[in-house]
């Protein structure tokens, strides 16, 4: 099943010089699913660069997002959330999250303050203990929790682990995050910006693209299609007219799951490309010519090649 979708948009601004006493890092944002690590990524750089649903575990991929403050240049990783894995795929995704951290100038461990001290997050404590690195710890949700609640919170966490700094946000509103920015940028070393300065994240093109197509789908079929999909970008085609022309494959586990993505008539991933086609065009600045397909792969969430080109394995 295909479809093609079409509009256009404007080109982006241009980019600030790089100082010459400049400073670059890393952060790994750290935490249980759905604490909102993608949305705070989204945030402190200012543009989406990372998928967003109401949907627990969608991050996949380590994505490096890159903001500026001043001189300091910080390159976030946004890791997967960290829980107990049961599959091959949840296995790659927990690693993949340690492995970004161990890495990391500044470890933030993000906990959405409606769940507090749970299970999870005492996992992750003993994680970072195990680490043995400094971290900062970020309440995030504030929003939704009395404030009396969000200080015993803080103190219960620091009797746990001796955070660095404590901050206080909401991602979605964006309480809070500008103190958060400020206070990554001044951790950050001394040394060259690894990145253009208008390049707000190192995630390919092509992987981009499938990520965004992905999280329309999540939305779409709520659940329906529960992490069942895999999306690809197949081809990637720049045209004489300047347009790209795209070419994606969701991969479903069994045949029912296809025909819920194709939906009645073609309807819903006729949606779901429209959609993904223009987000794709904001980013592009250019004209995209989608065409999204539909295939059955069972079990590819073990296959090695798929975990590999998600960058969840070597």
């Amino acid at each position: 099943m295909t479809e093609e979708f079409e509009t256009a948009t404007g080109a982006a601004p241009a980019a600030p010089e790089t100082p010459a006493d400049s400073r670059c890092g890393f952060v790994a944002l750290i935490g249980a699913p759905n604490a909102g690590k993608s949305t705070l990524i989204n945030a402190l750089v200012g543009a989406k660069v990372s998928i967003v649903t109401h949907k627990v575990q969608t991050t996949r991929t380590r994505v490096r997002a890159v903001a500026i403050v001043d001189d300091a240049q910080i390159i976030f990783v946004d890791t997967p959330g960290i829980f107990k894995p049961r599959r091959k795929l949840d296995e790659a995704m927990v690693e993949a999250a340690w492995g970004g951290a161990s890495d990391a100038d500044v470890i933030a461990l993000l906990v959405d303050a409606r769940r507090g001290l749970d299970e999870e997050n005492r996992r992750i404590l003993n994680g970072l203990k195990n680490l043995r690195r400094k971290a900062i710890l970020v309440l995030n949700k504030i929003d939704l929790v009395e404030k009396p609640r969000l200080l015993e919170l803080a103190d219960a966490f620091n009797a746990e682990f001796s955070f660095e700094a404590t901050f206080m946000v909401s991602a979605l509103k964006g309480s809070g995050v500008e103190d958060l920015k400020q206070y990554l940028a001044e951790q950050m070393p001394p040394g060259p910006w690894l990145y253009p300065p208008d390049q707000l994240s190192d995630l390919p093109l092509k992987l981009l693209a499938a990520e965004i197509t992905r999280e329309k789908l999540y939305l779409r079929l709520h659940e329906e299609l529960p992490y069942a999909s895999h999306v690809e970008t197949e081809m990637w085609e720049e045209r004489p007219d300047g347009s790209i022309r795209i070419e994606q494959t969701i991969y479903v586990q069994r045949e029912s799951q296809k025909k819920i993505v194709i939906g009645k008539g073609g309807q819903t991933i006729k949606a779901i490309g429209k959609a993904a086609r223009e987000e794709l065009q904001l980013l592009l600045g250019k004209k995209v010519h989608l065409f999204l397909f539909v295939k059955v792969r069972e079990h590819w969430d073990r296959d090695p090649e798929r975990l590999r080109n998600l960058g969840l394995l070597d």
